[in-house]
């Protein structure tokens, strides 16, 4: 600030203090001689252009700061509890995309800082979480939970705040029957999950399709429209129903439910699992009561790679289907190159790494492209631009949401293991994919 005023005259300079309102501060009064106002001013005005440009470096460097602190993103996962292995895969997708974003610059020059709180699996708990992320921690935005038994819940609260809601494990109806505006899932819808295996039953010759099939699955809102919708394809196809049973969510014992699906002895079996834990128990208790279904097909587990290898035994794991939108193999530059990097920091193989942490990335990757098209963190603006029918990319291929939040240009795959392989089965129009076991290999093969 510069200050170019003539003091040769005591008059003009008197006008000015008056003007300025500094008269009142009791240092310059009239009387004084020309020689003493010129003094008393020029201490005053040092003094006072000091002030101002102290001003104005505070408030730059105010300025400064507020433009470069990192962007806040705040998240609740099962890090422990029934959804453990899953909340924990989904951190490392979401440590990976911060990791990588970050390496580059950060998103309009800000690095991204997450803040990732465990709700141990709990609906109750990941209320709690958003709550806290949102009115204390302040973060800027948040990123869903894993399952849509906690999204459901999650949902509501972050819409109470108007918080855009992007997340990729909570695809199942029951998350979009409030008809909120902020949720948006980036992954496969879930009742879609097990079309392609419907669909590959049904297009096989008579002779060789299946004849009955058996539908145990768990009390879940992910589970159940899994099931209910490739139930309705294979009945229209003629394989006829022999067991259809929703057993609670909370059971830890399951050999007297999968007894019972043995004793059908049933071609194929289509099991609601949510977690490891459960496919591994009825792959157990079917091996022991030497029950070998033509296909097995779980909802959720066996995309869990090492973790799911480790629970069921090498030797149990052939043939064993599950369906997912992503998988280690996926032959994209994006994805070969992030399974690269995660190859890189945690090790293992492409075809162990889980579907988890696409789908974790997947919802980085997709907050991120709406942050730079708005040039803003404001929530308001991200949700206007998700509805808008805008395709964006992903590891797990496009992104287009409908009105519900859904999306749209999701496609479905299913994959089998096949010895130490995990490998792409279905389409079977898609170059990625293998031949199918089927029937597949008996248990402890």
């Amino acid at each position: 600030m510069i200050f170019n005023l003539d003091f040769d005259h005591g008059r003009t300079a008197l006008q000015f203090v008056r003007a300025t309102g500094m008269a009142n501060q009791g240092r310059i009064v009239q009387g004084g001689t020309g020689k003493d106002m010129k003094g008393h001013l020029r201490r005053l005005l040092a003094a006072g252009a000091m002030a101002g440009l102290m001003g104005l470096v505070l408030a730059a460097c105010g300025s400064t700061s507020s433009s470069t602190k990192p962007i806040l993103i705040g998240a609740s996962l099962s890090l422990s509890g029934d959804f453990s292995a899953d909340g924990q895969a989904f951190q490392r997708g979401y440590e990976l995309w911060a990791s990588y974003v970050n390496s580059h610059g950060g998103i309009m020059g800000r690095q991204v800082k997450l803040d990732i709180l465990s709700d141990a699996s709990s609906p109750t708990q990941v209320v709690t979480n958003y709550q806290k992320l949102i009115t204390l921690d302040h973060v800027d935005l948040v990123f869903g939970p894993f399952s849509t038994l906690l999204t459901v819940p999650a949902s509501k609260i972050v819409n109470r705040y108007h918080f855009a809601f992007v997340e990729g494990a909570g695809g199942a109806p029951a998350a979009f029957a409030s008809g909120l505006k902020n949720i948006f899932d980036v992954s496969l819808p879930v009742a879609d999950y097990m079309v392609p295996f419907a669909n590959w039953i049904k297009s096989l010759p008579a002779s060789q399709r299946p004849k009955t099939a058996a539908y145990p699955t768990s009390n879940d809102p992910f589970t159940e429209p899994v099931i209910e919708k490739a139930r309705q394809i294979l009945e229209a196809a003629g394989v006829q129903t022999v067991y259809k049973q929703v057993f609670p969510a909370e059971v830890t014992d399951y050999t007297s439910i999968a007894g019972d699906v043995a004793n059908t002895h049933a071609d194929i079996v289509l099991l609601g699992s949510v977690d490891v834990p459960t496919v591994s128990a009825f792959i157990q208790a079917f091996a022991q009561q030497h029950y070998n279904p033509k296909a097995l097909v779980a909802a959720a587990g066996p995309d869990q790679g090492s973790s799911f290898v480790s629970a069921v035994g090498a030797s149990n794991t052939g043939g064993v289907m599950v369906p997912s939108g992503w998988s280690g193999l996926y032959n994209t530059a994006s994805s070969k190159a992030m399974v690269a990097r995660y190859i890189a920091k945690y090790g293992g193989t492409a075809a162990g790494v889980s579907a988890d942490v696409a789908e974790g990335y997947s919802v980085g990757q997709v907050v991120e492209q709406a942050i730079n098209a708005t040039k803003s963190l404001s929530n308001a603006k991200i949700i206007k631009y998700l509805h808008s029918g805008v395709t964006l990319s992903s590891v797990q291929g496009a992104v287009q949401f409908d009105s519900k939040g859904e999306n749209g240009k999701a496609a479905g795959f299913i994959f089998q293991w096949q010895g130490s392989n995990y490998s792409q089965v279905l389409p079977t129009n898609d170059p990625s994919s293998v031949k199918i076991l089927f029937p597949k290999p008996n248990w402890g093969s």
